[in-house]
């Protein structure tokens, strides 16, 4: 189905009628048009997050209740919607989608009226636990990891051991749940679940860097760790490169040396009175050195895409700007 449906002008009419123009506009996002939700219509609600006199529970449950249909067009489209203003919207907005108890309750959605139903369910299940997981990051690290501040005096390089084994945890479980999306290139033809994707690969790559500075904290204090922290430590660096390597169709950069597993076990080891084989305080600290190194260069393989992801989508906004200015003189001149 394309193109606005009979329920969708009816709907707006209705939220024209009794002046609720947010209503109005989370409508007009979320149409029955398969494709992403229109420009015009993400502006205002991440202008509507930035006014104090704008309810933020009235703007999140009038987009929950779009999720409530059943047609898989429409809640993939308000799904779009939450995770764009997540991203752009003012942060009052991930603060009360945190603190709320449940949010999308999708797990057993299923659209059998359409063509694509099944298969495009499928993601919406999967979309929504990801924003799920964002929402709840959030509520237990109180920051948005795709947000913070990154480099050498950022807040996951500048993080305490204790706080920073709670931390990556709490990061990995978010990024579990964006790799679960995988859609192959067949199903990126429609314009609706590629605007998903682009959305879970902008995260992708900023959630990742943090993680990643996360790890480089968490290396070079490896060596000063309490038993129960190399522990933990040790099995989130495991993790890490298993996540490494589900991420290098997303990120395609260099992945993490498995070989620093050695000198962290060798660590840990020596720690509970047991020995592996002999490695050397000179070999431990290169193997550290030359990880730590990798990893940095990683990090700033993120830095550049992140930022040549968001250069592409200003000049995309600009060139649609400009597009719909010659439409609108060109009608004008007609």
């Amino acid at each position: 189905m394309s193109g606005q449906s009979l329920t969708d002008r009816i709907a707006a009419a209705q939220h024209s009628m009794t002046g609720s123009a947010i209503s109005k506009a989370v409508c007009k996002a979320t149409t029955h048009e398969v494709s992403g939700p229109k420009k015009k219509h993400l502006d205002y609600l991440i202008h509507c997050t930035n006014e104090l006199n704008v309810s933020i529970p009235h703007l999140a449950d009038t987009l929950l209740e779009r999720t409530a249909s059943n047609s898989w067009i429409v809640v993939f489209k308000a799904l779009i919607t939450t995770h764009h203003l997540m991203m752009y919207g003012n942060e009052r907005l991930m603060q009360y989608l945190a603190s709320r108890n449940t949010l999308f309750n999708l797990n057993n959605f299923l659209d059998k009226a359409a063509l694509q139903g099944y298969n495009m369910s499928t993601f919406i299940r999967r979309y929504s636990r990801y924003l799920n997981e964002k929402a709840m990051s959030y509520r237990l690290a109180a920051v948005d990891f795709t947000k913070m501040k990154r480099g050498a005096d950022g807040v996951m390089r500048t993080m305490n051991t204790e706080k920073l084994i709670k931390t990556l945890p709490i990061i990995q479980n978010q990024l579990d749940a964006l790799l679960d999306f995988q859609p192959n290139s067949n199903e990126l033809t429609n314009g609706v679940i590629n605007t998903a994707f682009m959305l879970l690969f902008k995260d992708s790559i900023r959630l990742f860097a943090a993680y990643n500075e996360g790890v480089i904290n968490m290396l070079e204090k490896y060596f000063d760790m309490k038993k129960n922290q190399c522990k933990e430590a040790l099995e989130i660096y495991k993790t890490f490169l298993n996540r490494m390597t589900k991420l290098s169709e997303f990120l395609k950069v260099a992945e993490a040396p498995s070989s620093l597993l050695e000198a962290l076990e060798q660590h840990l080891a020596s720690l509970e009175g047991r020995k592996l084989k002999d490695l050397s305080t000179s070999s431990r600290s290169s193997t550290l050195s030359s990880a730590v190194s990798s990893l940095s260069s990683t990090g700033i393989s993120l830095s550049r895409m992140d930022d040549k992801t968001e250069d592409n989508r200003l000049q995309q906004h600009k060139a649609r700007h400009l597009q719909e200015k010659s439409t609108l003189k060109f009608i004008s001149l007609v």
